[in-house]
């Protein structure tokens, strides 16, 4: 399809779907820690500053749902749960690498 054709009824665009995957402040910045390897709650939650429990809580089950991110419960006690990306989710690494570059270019004047 191209830009100027009429998209069929239900159509989205690609990239519209594709930033439905990055929505958000937190989204992009749990990917990129999680690229280097899986990360427990704590150390994620440390890593990403200034996010609070609940909202950390609310977008990894979001990602999990969406087929971005692995919860792996150890089933131990005290609980030991680790967070890691999935091939889907590491699919993402050239979006943010590309993104990376983009923020860090100089602005025109």
């Amino acid at each position: 399809m191209t830009r100027s054709e009429t998209p069929p009824p239900g159509w989205t665009c690609p990239a519209e779907r594709a930033l439905d995957f990055l929505a958000g402040k937190w989204r992009p910045m749990v990917i990129f820690w999680l690229l280097d390897g899986p990360l427990r709650f704590n150390e994620l939650q440390r890593r990403l500053g200034a996010i609070t429990h609940r909202t950390l809580s609310r977008t990894l089950k979001d990602m999990e749902s969406d087929g971005l991110i692995l919860r792996n419960d150890h089933g131990e006690i005290p609980p030991r749960v680790d967070y890691a990306l999935t091939a889907r989710g590491h699919s993402l690494r050239p979006v943010l690498e590309a993104l990376e570059r983009w923020a860090g270019e100089p602005r025109p004047a």
